[in-house]
């Protein structure tokens, strides 16, 4: 098998507030789009496209599982300096779920919710 790209796809209420908050804030680009449906994220660096589909879509299967992202998600991007990200975000309007913090094994982190609830955590390694 030959895997040339991965995406993490996430249903969301509103597909768009997600796209403009990681174009805000990570500076993702958008790929693709079709209305307020569908948006397909990349970023320069590159790693996995982040695609935001609206809730209830029917081409989601099996309908069942078609819910909301977000509960238990988390979607961490590793960071240089978390410290001067952090008040970017905070000067940009940001919602701070958690101020940036440091654990015993050395990982320096700071969370952050979007307009759909799918919480960003940013980390550094120190």
């Amino acid at each position: 098998m030959n895997i040339t790209s991965t995406a993490i796809s996430l249903n969301v209420a509103h597909p768009r507030a997600s796209a403009d908050f990681f174009q805000k804030h990570l500076d993702f680009t958008i790929e693709m789009e079709q209305d307020d449906f569908f948006v397909s994220l990349q970023h320069p660096s590159g790693g996995p496209n982040v695609i935001f589909l609206q809730t209830g879509l029917a081409t989601f299967k099996p309908a069942h599982k078609a819910g909301a992202a977000g509960e238990g998600l988390l979607l961490a991007f590793v960071v240089d300096d978390i410290d001067v990200t952090h008040d970017e975000w905070v000067k940009g309007g940001a919602v701070v779920i958690t101020e940036p913090e440091t654990e015993p094994w050395g990982e320096r982190f700071s969370q952050y919710e979007d307009p759909n609830g799918i919480i960003v955590q940013l980390v550094q390694w120190v």
